[in-house]
């Protein structure tokens, strides 16, 4: 593991260099509560997943990929793509304008585009695959119990969800009705077949039938 000064937070360890603070402030200047607070419990749970598997990683890397996640789900940042996509871009600029460059640049957009994919970002590189444990650890309670119940009801005290399940499924429908065709290929499609009337995705059988080609 890269070597960086450090702090507790939540009874955690975790880097405290001027990058990560200055990525902990822009989510908390962009973020609702309940979004900054899944952000900051997704960043402790990637840190001590990394902890407690032994994982040599670049705690910075980590720090800002998980912190700015979802930074496109707010209404100001909305795009015409994908929101992982639109999100990974504002952060690999947040990065490169703070000094970060090559590849650990493009790792925090691999961890921010790769969030909601877990099929592929846990077998990424070390930095991808934390992201993606601690985050779906906080929205879907992957590997709940590799935290000690301890360790995590002082996390959620500290940062509490905040009615996080039903304001991120407000969230996600709202994506859906505003631009479905980012939803077709990612979870969204979930939330809009479940809950958007009148939402219908294209099948991905129709479109390799129907590809423009003779057989």
């Amino acid at each position: 593991m890269t070597e960086t000064a450090s702090r507790m937070l939540a009874g955690v360890s975790v880097p405290d260099t001027p990058l990560v603070n200055k990525a902990i402030d822009y989510a908390r200047e962009n973020c609702e509560p309940y979004l900054f607070n899944h952000v900051i419990r997704s960043w402790l749970f990637a840190a001590r997943l990394g902890q407690i598997d032994s994982i040599d990683h670049d705690a910075e890397v980590v720090a800002v990929g998980t912190l700015l996640h979802d930074i496109t789900l707010n209404a100001r940042f909305a795009g015409p793509r994908r929101f992982e996509v639109e999100g990974a871009d504002l952060a690999r600029t947040f990065a490169t304008q703070s000094g970060v460059e090559g590849r650990r640049a493009q790792l925090i957009w691999d961890s921010v585009a790769l969030n909601s994919t877990p099929s592929i970002g846990l077998y990424k590189e070390p930095e991808v695959a934390l992201c993606t444990a601690g985050i779906g650890l906080d929205v879907i309670g992957w590997r709940y119990d590799a935290l000690p119940p301890a360790e995590m009801a002082r996390i959620v005290s500290e940062f509490p969800r905040l009615g996080m399940k039903r304001k991120m499924t407000k969230c996600f429908c709202c994506i859906v009705e505003k631009n479905p065709e980012t939803t077709y290929d990612n979870f969204a499609r979930d939330f809009g077949e479940r809950f958007v009337q009148g939402y219908e995705a294209p099948s991905v059988v129709d479109l390799v039938l129907n590809a423009p080609f003779d057989e």
